[in-house]
């Protein structure tokens, strides 16, 4: 049995080393079989994008004998040594205009050196045009490789002067166009997608594939590839418990991610790595590895509705590149991989999306983590509490319920919330997000304010929240007759009126009652 890594990203160490590696060559001789090609392709963070490049990268330097066994290895392909380009934006540090363009210096001295070439220090494009010359006229066509391109931008997105960022991108990346000629093979990965509109303006064949249903599975694991790789290190890890079962659940938790609207659904490959590599433990492993501030502090200056995003069905513009002083959270949150496509209609002769946490370790950790932006609550007290709210629930105990309730919001900093409307809905949003974790919940929005349904084995509860001086929650429940669908349940029904004062935040009015049937 091969070894398991998470943290090797080399695809010569991955090989010589004899670590588990998911045959995805194909793919890549899909892209190489043309006589040239410039590719665009976004996918989230810690998707396997750099071992991509690595790959591509062992291809283009000619190394046959390390993919052997693999699809591409019997491929009519030549094995020609090309001169390689590789800019690798990761671990750089990009926090002004200044460090960025020392860095961009820097990588290209880096790979002069590596490519035999004498390259005289000037102005980051300047180096760009010649390094690429110098390497055409001496070996011919070039290959460029570019992982995380948007690190830079991303990086400074908050920040005002982050249109200088981006300016000064472009015109480092305008050199792809110009010395098109020259190119053999331009392959371009990130996580954003600006592309085509501002920085990729004038790269007029630069290909996006990032939504080509043929490259749909290129990133993550289908259930196949699961199946053919790992069955081994499950059924060990599984021992006596039902193995379908645990299947599903290695599934709910780190599946679910969809990168076209009829393409199979793929695994989180760090995820699953780590996962493995800590004894079959379930856990949130991917999104430990870096927090979205950058997100919260964006979704909080356009008061991004989170529960009208995964309620409502979305045109395809949700998923197209953007400006960077127009940023949508929504699209933002999509090609970060936070959340996903789950299903789509067709409306007016167009698909329409809609759209989820990809599965319950994204789900539950972003809902964690909004309450920690939002109500300044740590991701260990967020998940206490929700365990606390549905033990109560799961005993049926109100009284319980309104007190935990009580004691969360009064510890909310004064400072952490907005008085407003859309702060509650997405505090509560979070809530019961996480709680799903625990029990079956969901959430609908109707008229402006949040409503939630929460459901155990022999109950259900309907809730509606109310703000300042507005009794009238519990009588809305009957007014409205939410209940109304869950007549025929079996079930016992409790309906749950919640009043809270929005200037301090705290639960100032509760009104509970079962619901004869």
């Amino acid at each position: 049995m091969k070894d398991i890594t998470s943290s090797v990203y080399n695809f010569e160490d991955l090989i010589q080393g004899n670590f588990q590696y998911v045959d995805k060559t194909e793919y890549i001789w899909q892209l190489i079989r043309p006589a040239r090609g410039m590719y665009f392709l976004s996918r989230p963070r810690r998707f396997g994008k750099s071992l991509t490049i690595s790959t591509l990268k062992a291809v283009f330097d000619g190394n046959k004998d390390l993919f052997k066994g693999l699809a591409i290895y019997d491929k009519p392909y030549d094995w020609k040594k090309y001169p390689v380009i590789h800019l690798d934006m990761n671990g750089r540090d990009f926090s002004t205009l200044e460090k960025m363009e020392e860095r961009f210096q820097q990588m290209l001295l880096e790979q002069a050196s590596i490519n035999n070439v004498k390259l005289q220090l000037s102005a980051s494009d300047t180096m760009f045009h010649a390094l690429i010359k110098a390497l055409h006229d001496r070996d011919g066509d070039v290959i460029v490789l570019l992982d995380e391109y948007d690190k830079p931008i991303l990086n400074n997105i908050t920040r005002e002067n982050r249109s200088d960022f981006l300016n000064a991108l472009r015109t480092f990346y305008s050199v792809l166009k110009e010395k098109n000629a020259m190119l053999r093979f331009v392959f371009i990965t990130g996580v954003s997608k600006f592309c085509h509109v501002s920085l990729f303006s004038d790269l007029n064949n630069l290909t996006d594939i990032t939504m080509d249903a043929r490259f749909a599975t290129m990133f993550g694991y289908t259930q196949d590839e699961l199946e053919a790789n790992f069955s081994d290190r499950i059924a060990a890890l599984a021992g006596d418990s039902d193995i379908t079962a645990y299947k599903a659940k290695i599934k709910a938790w780190y599946n679910g991610y969809r990168f076209e609207e009829n393409a199979k659904t793929v695994y989180n490959p760090v995820s699953l790595a780590q996962f493995f590599e800590n004894g079959g433990k379930f856990n949130n492993y991917w999104f430990s590895t870096g927090t979205p501030s950058f997100l919260m502090e964006l979704t909080k200056q356009k008061n991004f509705d989170f529960e009208a995003a995964l309620k409502n069905a979305v045109p395809q513009v949700a998923f197209s590149a953007f400006e960077i002083d127009n940023i949508d959270p929504l699209t933002l949150l999509l090609q970060t991989g936070y959340i996903t496509i789950k299903d789509t209609e067709e409306r007016f002769e167009q698909t329409w999306y809609f759209l989820d946490f990809p599965n319950r370790e994204v789900a539950g950790a972003f809902s964690a983590y909004i309450l920690n932006s939002y109500a300044g609550k740590t991701q260990t007290t967020s998940v206490q509490f929700t365990a606390e709210i549905a033990t109560a629930l799961l005993n049926k105990d109100l009284k319980k319920l309104r007190k935990i309730m009580e004691v969360f919001f009064a510890g909310i900093p004064y400072t952490s919330h907005k008085k407003q409307e859309s702060t509650f809905q997405t505090i509560f949003f979070s809530i019961f997000r996480l709680l799903g974790l625990y029990i079956e919940a969901e959430s609908a929005t109707n008229d402006g304010r949040i409503d939630a349904v929460v459901q155990t084995s022999d109950a259900i509860f309907i809730f509606e929240f109310k703000l300042d001086n507005d009794p009238t929650a519990l009588e809305q429940i009957k007014a409205k007759e939410y209940f109304q669908k869950y007549l025929l349940d079996k079930r016992e029904i409790y309906i749950v009126g919640v009043n809270f004062d929005s200037e301090k935040g705290n639960l100032v009015g509760w009104a509970d009652e079962k619901l004869a049937k």
